[in-house]
């Protein structure tokens, strides 16, 4: 029996306060109202028995070492791979806010060496696409409710974005840059474009790992 053409795994990645959340909603919404089956998800995925763990340590409710809570973090990827893989090949696309480089990007601003970082999610799914919303941490800072998670503080963010910078360049085959601070509508009308094309480009190809 012929395999359905697959989804397409979308990845959105920023620092806090860039629009993550609405741009990815927004996504979903119209593919879906396009009669294309999507499915909208998050990373950290809180309502697991890990995430449960990170979310208390998000919040300040728990302390734990930088080494403990990346491995958490990746650990929560591990733990939603055979449901994200199962959902691809049914042929639903996947939207996701925040996956592994957001878990690198913001250990390595903390101190943790990249390569040590990168290694608990090396054969993880790799996505088709990530979406860079890409913004000047100070002119973000002035967003609402910024600075009520553990991560939301100035210095720490310049260096996430400096290391979104970093993967930006380096994984251009698959990332797509834009400005944060477009209107809404302007971001929307550019991402959906791309993710539209993607659909049809990836339908036939296997999934990938990241290496």
């Amino acid at each position: 029996m012929e395999s359905n053409k697959r989804g397409a795994f979308i990845v959105f990645e920023g620092c806090d306060r860039v629009g993550k959340s609405t741009q990815s909603n927004q996504l979903c919404e119209r593919l879906k109202e396009k009669g294309i089956a999507a499915k909208k998800i998050n990373f950290p995925n809180r309502s697991t028995i890990i995430g449960d763990v990170i979310n208390r340590f998000l919040k300040n409710t728990q302390e734990l070492s930088h080494e403990v809570i990346h491995l958490l973090f990746s650990a929560n990827r591990w733990e939603c791979m055979s449901s994200i893989q199962a959902d691809l090949l049914a042929g639903t696309t996947i939207i996701c806010d925040r996956y592994a480089y957001s878990g690198v990007v913001y250990s390595v601003a903390k101190g943790l060496d990249l390569d040590w970082c990168w290694a608990p999610d090396l054969g993880l799914l790799k996505p088709d696409a990530v979406f860079y919303l890409k913004a000047n941490p100070d002119q973000l800072a002035s967003r609402g409710s910024f600075g009520n998670e553990r991560y939301e503080k100035l210095e720490l963010q310049r260096k996430v974005s400096d290391l979104f910078d970093h993967f930006n360049e380096k994984e251009s085959s698959y990332w797509h840059q834009f400005d944060a601070f477009e209107t809404e509508q302007e971001l929307h009308s550019k991402i959906s474009t791309i993710a539209e094309n993607l659909l049809l480009q990836v339908a036939d190809k296997p999934l990938e790992k990241l290496t």
